[in-house]
């Protein structure tokens, strides 16, 4: 079903675009330059960027539209189809390949972009299998472990032995008796203690942030990463993916066991809306969980509750490992002020911009000096982000990946979602996942 809806709109979008039809965000002229971004907590940076930008540039107005997450998406791709898409959006590599393809992106290659501005690797995923740039590098994240500081140390779990964690799928290594001890049951007893009643657990070790799907972000991803698996057979635009890997398989069957143990929160308790990971720690229903450096200020908000973070654990392939996102500013190809649109992403992409951001402590842009503004922002806060910076600046003890980068995403998506949950929630065997890697990649064969 889900690929027939993919298929239909790749139709619909060609056609639309091949008849003349698009033409721009509602409201769009010469003078205005339409952008959509989907973070509220961001909007006052760019707002502010814009306000420079304008300064600038005489008689150019940036007109900002902010949506949440599913209705930026729904309503991005309704506006390809109907002809109003915005001059320029904020993009998101999952949704890159399938943008590239059906042509609905301006290329940005004229821009004067260079890689080497931005953090390593942010500019050349936004790369198409053409060789051109559709993407112009905004900011980036990675992922490190939250932790509530009263019940780490109820625990005697000091920072310094949390950020030397290491874990392998056989028994776990010192994460999992971490993550055991951290775990309390209705009569006080620990995971790892005599009695404990896995069916019956007041606090859990770790909050759960759903089955991950087909990345597993904040789910997953740093084991199997730090197991030598990838998720396909190249960094970028890869050919076939490896969800069939022997290695892949036995580390998210080791992973999803933790709830089995009562170690992690279970599937059940999962809400993709209303009980992600950070609310179960702000309910003290979990004492730690896996999440992005986008959730920093909202955990270190939770009232009455002293947050602190440590780096993922060290893995069998002996190195730690995070995903590291980076979002990009798109110009669509139809977009109705092409001019300004070009002259506001070549702002967007400047360090002056970036450090604009920065300072506001929300993200951490992708140049260097937009990732320094940020960290002496969130510095001026109280909060400690080495975290999610180290990772990105230590390469000999940490790698970096990032989200797998090919053709039909949106299938892949709709193939692994069920195929995920059906492993966490229903106990389904992960060698099922050998006939979910064969459908993918007939797709990709296509």
């Amino acid at each position: 079903m889900r690929m027939r809806t993919v298929t239909a709109l790749a139709g619909a979008l060609a056609l639309s675009l091949a008849s003349g039809c698009a033409g721009g965000g509602a409201g769009s002229s010469a003078h205005t330059v339409t952008y959509w971004l989907w973070d509220a907590n961001q909007q006052p940076a760019y707002e502010a960027c814009a306000e420079d930008f304008e300064k600038q540039n005489p008689g150019l107005d940036v007109r900002i539209t902010q949506l949440g997450w599913d209705d930026y998406w729904t309503k991005l791709t309704a506006s390809f189809i109907a002809g109003t898409e915005p001059d320029v959006f904020t993009d998101h590599i999952q949704k890159f390949g399938q943008f590239a393809d059906l042509k609905v992106l301006e290329p940005l290659d004229d821009l004067g972009i260079d890689d080497a501005d931005y953090q390593p690797g942010l500019g050349a995923n936004w790369r198409g299998q053409d060789g051109r740039r559709y993407g112009a590098p905004k900011d980036w994240d990675t992922v490190a472990l939250f932790y509530n500081r009263a019940m780490a140390r109820e625990a005697g779990l000091t920072p310094d032995r949390l950020n030397d964690l290491s874990w392998n799928p056989e028994d776990g290594g010192t994460f999992e008796k971490a993550v055991a001890h951290l775990t309390v049951d209705s009569k006080g007893r620990r995971g790892d203690e005599p009695g404990f009643d896995k069916d019956h657990v007041a606090v859990y070790g770790l909050a759960t942030n759903g089955g991950g799907d087909g990345d597993g972000q904040t789910q997953w991803s740093t084991f199997t990463a730090s197991a030598g698996w990838t998720y396909t057979d190249r960094a970028r635009w890869g050919t076939k993916y490896r969800y069939d890997s022997k290695t892949f398989q036995s580390v998210v069957e080791w992973y999803f066991g933790l709830a089995e143990k009562g170690y992690m929160v279970p599937f059940t308790d999962y809400n993709s809306q209303s009980n992600q990971a950070n609310t179960q720690v702000a309910a003290g229903k979990a004492a730690a969980s896996f999440d992005g450096a986008w959730m920093i200020s909202s955990y270190h908000g939770f009232k009455g509750m002293d947050i602190g973070t440590a780096v993922t654990p060290a893995g069998p392939a002996g190195r730690r490992a995070t995903m590291m996102n980076g979002l990009a500013d798109s110009i669509t190809r139809n977009a109705r002020n092409k001019e300004g649109a070009r002259k506001w992403v070549a702002y967007l992409a400047s360090d002056e911009c970036q450090r604009t951001v920065g300072g506001y402590g929300i993200v951490f842009p992708a140049t260097p000096g937009g990732t320094e503004a940020a960290v002496a922002a969130y510095r001026k806060k109280g909060i400690d982000v080495r975290a999610f910076t180290e990772p990105v600046a230590d390469k000999e003890r940490f790698t970096t990946f990032s989200y797998p980068i090919t053709d039909y995403a949106a299938d892949v998506y709709a193939l692994m979602h069920p195929a995920m949950q059906d492993i966490f929630g229903n106990g389904e065997p992960v060698s099922g996942l050998d006939r979910t890697n064969s459908q993918i990649n007939l797709l990709l064969d296509q």
